[in-house]
């Protein structure tokens, strides 16, 4: 089991040290004196984004840590995802940013690079943030320019969720992994024929679905700060799916836009508007929820090695904070403490450490859940190496994807016409 390492009794300094989102950070920088005491009590600040369930998981192991060091308390931050970066961005720029906050690989590398996130390498070189039960590749996909930019809070990967009760039903075979994309494509038509629903969702904008597929040719999302594929690649990509929509695979643009655009609780595979959508793995209980039909989830077609141990999302730290100590502790807590483990479960994709993965297995009486960590255990068998976190501009990137891969959908744009837009769109966005 994972050493934790008792919290040792500090002196507070008071404040959080704020600075501009888009200039170098100084430690030097004036500090407030919110939560500030003298009686040795200190006060983090500690910023998420979620629903409602998530907030109060995330609660109680917060104040399971403060049960177990009862000089820190937490002032707690919460919000949907829309809006989520624009107000971390508002917080880091007007004197008020967490100590803690949340974020995710779409913007780990801007954040890092401009000095906003603390370096962690010393906390993971020490085991002060113990990351020995981590798969090298979270840790490795935490690190931005040889820094350690933040902490991976579970682990996730590609995973395709398909509607095994409609399918038994139809009397049509499941998807299997190992399937190529021309196979997949091939057994959506023959299920949407017999099952009365579009086979499988239109993954043309997802960029995971993308990558994986890129991984697959040999290629990469991207090379260091470059692009690592090629407009051609790109128009290769959307002439697969607009064969697939050709012959009738997927649903119609209007409900393939449906997909894109909105949340996991309302994905194609729960709307019984597809029998597949491709989303992350560790998302297969949230979508359980939202449907009586039994899902399952598999690897994204073609070689499912070129797959990786993508973490689902980061607790970093701010660069300006004044107990970093403090709250490199917590980090530590939150991934390696088995209750903590115990409470958050899989909200925020599988227990990064291993132990407390198995731990929650064991002890879980949520079937989905059960069912997407043995996925997970499967694939890692054959975990290709992380790729590098994608830099800053990516989320642009993500969006310039859905409005290209919709004008090829629609049909306003041949494969070709809506590859170039794509490849001119975000060559701009990651020269910024």
């Amino acid at each position: 089991m994972t050493a934790y390492h008792p919290l040792p009794r500090r002196r507070v300094l008071s404040g959080v040290v704020a600075a501009m989102l888009a200039l170098p950070l100084a430690l030097g920088a004036c500090s407030s004196d919110d939560g500030a005491a003298d009686d040795g009590k200190i006060e983090l600040s500690f910023f998420w984004w979620g629903g409602e369930a998530r907030a109060q998981l995330t609660e109680q192991a917060l104040a399971l840590y403060t049960q177990k060091h009862p000089e820190v308390t937490f002032k707690k931050t919460w919000q949907a995802n829309q809006g989520y970066f624009d107000k971390l961005a508002t917080l880091t720029a007007g004197n008020d940013a967490p100590d803690i906050f949340q974020i995710d690989d779409n913007y780990l590398a801007e954040y890092a690079t401009r000095n906003v996130t603390a370096d962690l390498s010393e906390y993971t070189k020490s085991g002060k943030i113990d990351v020995s039960k981590f798969q090298k590749g979270l840790v490795d996909y935490s690190t931005v320019d040889g820094k350690v930019a933040g902490v991976a809070m579970g682990e996730n990967t590609q995973g395709l969720v398909y509607n095994k009760a409609k399918l038994d039903a139809a009397g049509v075979a499941v998807p299997t992994t190992g399937q190529s994309w021309q196979e997949h494509i091939a057994w959506a038509k023959d299920a949407a024929a017999k099952a009365k629903i579009a086979g499988t969702m239109d993954p043309s904008a997802d960029y995971k679905a993308f990558w994986v597929w890129l991984r697959q040719q040999g290629k990469e999302f991207y090379n260091g700060s470059e692009l690592g594929f090629t407009q051609a690649d790109v128009q290769a990509w959307f002439e697969l799916w607009k064969g697939a929509r050709d012959g009738q695979s997927t649903p119609t643009a209007d409900v393939i836009h449906e997909g894109n655009a909105t949340d996991v609780t309302k994905q194609l595979v729960v709307t019984n508007k597809a029998l597949t959508s491709w989303v992350w793995a560790n998302q297969l209980p949230e979508l359980q929820k939202n449907t009586k039909d039994d899902l399952a989830v598999i690897a994204y077609p073609g070689d499912a090695s070129k797959q990786w141990a993508r973490a689902s999302m980061y607790f970093s730290i701010y660069r300006g904070s004044k107990n970093k100590d403090v709250a490199a502790d917590v980090l530590n807590f939150l991934a390696n403490d088995p209750e903590a483990g115990k409470i958050l479960g899989t909200d925020r994709g599988l227990p990064s450490n291993l132990d407390i993965r198995s731990q929650v297995a064991a002890s879980t009486d949520n079937e989905a859940m059960k069912e997407t960590i043995k996925v997970m255990d499967e694939l890692g068998k054959n975990f290709g190496p992380a790729p590098t976190v994608p830099p800053k501009g990516h989320s642009t990137v993500r969006s310039e994807l859905i409005k290209a891969a919709e004008e090829a959908q629609y049909g306003r744009a041949t494969p070709a016409q809506a590859a170039e837009q794509f490849f001119a769109a975000s060559q701009a966005a990651i020269k910024r």
